[in-house]
């Protein structure tokens, strides 16, 4: 039997495994998004595709196993995107950690949050002092609004700051 995993469970994937994940959803010649399974199976057949090439032998080893600890808990249907980590770009991590230098310290900003600040602008003013490109404004909002339709208005919006 298959289990959905909850939303936050990509948060706990490794950042290689997460890469290599979404180098499989994203390859063009995929008919249908993959599986935890497909996943494996590409590692283990990795003369295709560039992520798992460029791998260390010791972290194909730990990605290995990290994937198989997932199978073991979701199956092996389990649909692969469900464990991509979402993360903001580096646009917007930089209006994300705006907004939290801004907001109350009682208070988390939320993405809602984030959203609204944006539109009341938030980003125009990020733009005016050089910390954003002034023309990055819609952009922008297009990807608060996705963040928001994948995991909701009220989820904490600090953790997807990109931190690299």
């Amino acid at each position: 039997m298959t289990l959905r995993p909850p939303v936050d469970v990509a948060a706990n994937v490794s950042a290689e495994l997460s890469a290599i994940i979404e180098a499989l959803a994203d390859d063009p010649d995929r008919e249908q998004p993959p599986t935890l399974e497909d996943v494996r199976s590409a590692l283990a057949h990795a003369a295709r595709w560039a992520p798992a090439d460029v791998l260390h032998p010791l972290e194909r080893t730990s990605v290995l196993l990290e994937l198989d600890d997932l199978i073991e808990e979701f199956g092996n249907d389990a649909s692969a995107v469900d464990f991509i980590a979402t993360k903001a770009s580096e646009g917007l991590s930089r209006v994300i950690e705006a907004a939290m230098d801004n907001a109350e310290a009682s208070e988390v900003p939320t993405l809602g949050a984030v959203r609204e600040a944006m539109v009341n602008g938030l980003t125009a003013r990020l733009a005016g002092h050089g910390v954003i490109e002034a023309d990055e404004d819609a952009t922008l909002l297009g990807e608060i609004d996705e963040l928001i339709r994948r995991h909701g208005e009220n989820e904490a919006a600090e953790m997807f700051i990109r931190l690299e």
